[in-house]
């Protein structure tokens, strides 16, 4: 059974199975060095906009993201509508927060990430729908702690090169929750999984889909780009969701085999991890 462990895995040295589908992807250990001073060299020539950092570490999640293409790994750095705008008209997702003070979100048990990879190496992130209580908890808390996670997941090489996969879990979703949705949040949050982020989403799966179902899918869908949508898997039931993630990599409540974790168990790590604090503190997060 898939290795629990609340902690982010931050070690440089790939493991060989992953080394495997680095390569594959386009990573090359003799030529890293150089690729990523070319990506960096790239950077400097182009002065339209720069970003906080271009140190190894820094730069080595963006080339993995778009597969170490250059000019798309450049695009990724300086979207300027879904990244640098982004955060300059939001600085409230980034600017003078302490991630520390949303573990009472992890204890809502409405996002939440599991304590180990599926078969594929994956972290899964998932979104309970139904426990959120939008007159407790805004919506603009849920896409802040969303982009903390994120950002978190982004530090790991192996996650770096295989990406995460999403559940979205609308059981007892209701109206009430839902008009507090809308469609600019559906832009930000997709914008956020799937083009403004150093990290790729493998696969998006909805499940428990009830008759809120379709006015929450055509809030997102138009902001789907073609290869979004084919990563995109409506499931009925539990079956087809092992189709995609084994039994073996899921908790209880979705068929799996797994007891169900405690998702604020990240946030003590994080609390006492020095190094996560470091990175997050040069994004303008405060501990």
């Amino acid at each position: 059974m898939a290795f629990t462990q609340y902690e982010l895995n931050l070690e440089s040295q790939l493991p060989e199975e992953f080394k495997r589908i680095a390569a594959e992807r386009g990573e090359c250990e003799e030529t890293k060095t150089q690729n990523i001073e070319e990506f960096r060299q790239y950077i400097l020539e182009h002065t339209d906009c720069k970003p906080h950092r271009i140190d190894d570490e820094y730069l080595i999640k963006f080339l993995r993201a778009r597969f170490w293409k250059i000019s798309s790994s450049y695009r990724l750095v300086f979207n300027k509508i879904l990244i640098d705008k982004f955060r300059e008209q939001n600085l409230s997702y980034y600017e003078r927060v302490c991630p520390l003070d949303y573990k009472y979100i992890a204890d809502s048990d409405i996002i939440s990430v599991t304590p180990y990879r599926d078969q594929h190496g994956h972290r899964i992130l998932i979104y309970r729908f139904g426990n959120w209580k939008p007159d407790e908890i805004s919506i603009d808390v849920l896409f802040r702690v969303s982009v903390i996670l994120l950002e978190l997941g982004s530090l790991e090489p192996i996650s770096q090169v295989v990406g995460g996969v999403g559940i979205y879990d609308l059981q007892n979703l209701t109206l009430s929750q839902i008009v507090h949705l809308s469609p600019s949040y559906a832009q930000k949050i997709i914008a956020l999984l799937v083009t403004s982020m150093p990290i790729s989403t493998s696969a998006l799966h909805i499940v428990n889909p009830n008759w809120t179902f379709k006015a929450v899918f055509k809030l997102f869908t138009p902001f789907l780009n073609a290869a979004m949508r084919e990563r995109l898997f409506i499931h009925s039931d539990m079956e087809s969701l092992h189709n995609h993630i084994s039994p073996e990599h899921l908790p209880k409540r979705y068929g799996g085999l797994r007891e169900e974790h405690s998702p604020s168990r990240w946030f003590d790590n994080m609390r006492d991890n020095e190094h996560v604090q470091n990175e997050l503190q040069q994004l303008g997060y405060v501990f």
